[in-house]
């Protein structure tokens, strides 16, 4: 087994070896940005863990990794239009640095890019890598279907929010993983089981950045802190609030979850108190806390050694503690 810092570095070096300097230079040049941004690179990491898990060389899984980086950045910045959003790992967005259009054909652009590095592999490997890649993209776009549905909405269930979540945000990193156990040419139960556990983390990874959006350091959050409450957002806390305040409590979310006011420092510092007062942010961390065990649990099914599990336990356990 390899370091956290030890994938991420041989990641981040393949990374700064593919940068685009191409024409046009208004398609190229914001994916470069996007890409250059940072961020955990929870993903490929997780990508080469995974082959490293089942006895390849990780290195063999960085075109898969690089895929599922590649389409995760592309996603942010068609979310980013979608949430005139204003900043990304506190930069610029792509469509406020550049403008709209941009981000749309540059986004594109990146989802075609993300598939080209599957080319790499070969036949039934790469047969099996594209067909769970197109399934998990596709999902991913309907889990921001639904969280755009959500916006409008005032009875989405606890239940909806979390299918949604799973959609948008745990298949990739399931995928990740399982792409990494599909490379590593390990048994088809261990590349189930790992997809469940990337699954499991993947939301527990959702949940805590839903409660670091609104509780989160903006120094080290790297977005704008309450950008969902801003938005209009119906994440777990709001659904936990709701669920377990006051009515006084419940009709003053409902009204401020209605309006786009001028002030939204306002806004945001009512609905945080809402949040406390309520306990929906200890439910909310409790939630987390839940998935990351469940995700615990289908380590113990996987066919690895102990040294190997309590690997993948310590990387869940820091993700749940995390503050970026």
């Amino acid at each position: 087994m390899h370091s956290i810092d030890q994938y991420r570095d041989a990641f981040l070096k393949e990374l700064s070896e593919i940068a685009i300097d191409k024409e046009p230079k208004n398609l190229y040049q914001p994916i470069t940005y996007i890409l250059n941004l940072g961020g955990k690179r929870l993903r490929p990491i997780l990508a080469l863990m995974s082959a490293d898990i089942f006895g390849a060389d990780f290195k063999k899984a960085i075109p898969a990794a690089m895929a599922v980086e590649v389409f995760h950045n592309f996603s942010l910045v068609h979310d980013d239009i979608m949430d005139d959003a204003p900043l990304r790992r506190g930069k610029e967005t792509v469509h406020e640095k550049w403008d709209i259009n941009t981000g749309i054909l540059s986004g594109d652009a990146m989802l075609i890019e993300a598939y080209r590095f599957l080319e790499t592999y070969d036949g039934n490997q790469y047969k099996k890598l594209n067909s769970l890649f197109s399934l998990t993209a596709l999902q991913v776009c309907e889990g921001q279907q639904y969280d755009v549905d959500f916006e409008v909405r005032d009875d989405v269930t606890i239940a909806e929010y979390l299918k949604m979540i799973e959609y948008k945000t745990a298949v990739l990193v399931a995928a990740a993983m399982k792409m990494g156990a599909v490379i590593a040419e390990t048994t088809v139960e261990n590349e189930d089981l790992i997809y469940d556990f990337g699954k499991n983390l993947g939301i527990a990874f959702q949940l805590q950045d839903d409660y670091l959006d609104a509780f989160g350091d903006p120094k080290t959050f790297g977005k704008q802190v309450g950008g969902d409450i801003i938005e209009n957002k119906k994440t777990y806390l709001y659904l936990k609030a709701l669920e377990l305040s006051s009515k006084a409590e419940q009709n003053s979310l409902d009204q401020l979850f209605s309006i786009q006011p001028t002030n939204t420092d306002d806004k945001v510092a009512t609905v945080k108190a809402i949040f406390q007062e309520s306990k929906a942010d200890i439910a909310t961390k409790q939630a987390i806390e839940e998935y990351t065990n469940k995700a615990f649990v289908v380590l113990d099914k996987l066919v690895i050694s102990t040294d190997k599990k309590e690997a993948l336990k310590q990387f869940g356990l820091w993700l749940m503690n995390r503050k970026v």
